[in-house]
């Protein structure tokens, strides 16, 4: 997943990647498929106008392999049901005005998701996309204020899963390893994030099953330090970053640490979500294995009640 803010702010390489396509600009082969993030989160939060007219020519031009609707508007818990509407209506606008080619459709976890299923079941054009994403969950996860509670969340999730079983789905901002699986066990089809690069950069490492560790003091994060059994862990570690340069490399400050601890956060939760298909597809022991894996205190109840859950929907 890239996003489209970074080449906007470049206007040398968004050129380039329009030139050439983005496979061949950034030496990716064409097997690897290229998602491309309309960046309106990014612009909104440095109060920067959404630039739709040139997302749309960077679309045509650089070819990307998946790519959503050029604005969504992103309501927060925190905001009026007003507010929520607003961003409701604004964003089915756009989901109506983009609905040709291959512009995914957006649609937001908030009050508003039934009303959101309705128009889209009502738009041919719409309800016959093969992807839908979905957007505005993580806020809701971190409980901010006035978040919907995690049970609605599981239940509008799994609801609005049961309403386009033929869809591909794509949930926006998930990138932890507790939260792969709540997408596994809802059938999510692809996850974006950029919380492995964001968490290096921090001096942060994910660990399996359990979640973010302080390895290496690169300001005043917040969060706990590793232990020294986690340490005598990340030695058996096998991704290419820590096969490199060892513990002391994820320690490490600069762009050498950053690649190191970057290489490892993603490695992690590749590694978590093939784990998490082998238990539930292949070996059919996820409930137990989960249990075992699984030790983070924020999200087990959750992953513990959607599976009850999915089993009231299916029985």
């Amino acid at each position: 997943m890239i996003s489209y803010a970074d080449f906007h702010k470049m206007p040398s390489q968004r050129k380039q990647a329009m030139e050439k396509g983005l496979h061949e600009h950034l030496g990716v082969p064409k097997n690897v498929k290229f998602y491309l993030d309309n960046g309106a989160f990014s612009f909104v939060k440095n109060n920067q106008e959404v630039p739709v007219k040139e997302y749309a020519e960077f679309v045509r031009e650089a070819k990307p392999d998946w790519f959503p609707i050029p604005q969504d508007f992103i309501p927060t818990p925190k905001m009026t049901l007003e507010e929520q509407e607003e961003c409701f209506n604004k964003t089915m606008n756009m989901n109506f005005r983009y609905y040709q080619g291959d512009y995914v459709p957006v649609v937001h976890i908030s009050n508003f998701l039934e009303k959101y299923i309705e128009k889209i079941i009502e738009s041919k054009a719409l309800s016959n996309k093969p992807y839908i994403a979905l957007g505005g969950i993580v806020p809701n996860l971190l409980r901010a204020s006035k978040a919907i509670p995690h049970k609605q969340i599981i239940d509008n999730l799994i609801h609005f899963r049961q309403q386009f079983p033929d869809q591909k789905l794509h949930i926006f901002g998930i990138g932890g390893t507790a939260t792969l699986h709540l997408a596994g066990l809802l059938g999510i089809n692809s996850v974006d994030s950029s919380g492995w690069r964001n968490r290096a950069a921090r001096g942060l490492i994910q660990l399996p099953g359990t979640g973010d560790r302080i390895i290496s003091q690169l300001g005043n994060w917040r969060g706990r330090t590793i232990s020294k059994e986690e340490e005598e862990k990340l030695k058996q570690c096998q991704c290419p970053g820590c096969k490199q340069g060892g513990l002391e490399g994820l320690k490490l400050s600069g762009g050498i640490g950053f690649y190191n601890r970057a290489t490892h956060n993603l490695w992690v939760l590749l590694e978590e979500a093939r784990q998490i298909q082998e238990h539930l597809h292949i070996l059919k022991d996820y409930e137990t294995w989960y249990q075992e894996h699984l030790d983070n205190t924020t999200y087990r109840p959750l992953i513990q009640e959607l599976i009850l859950e999915l089993k009231l929907f299916t029985n």
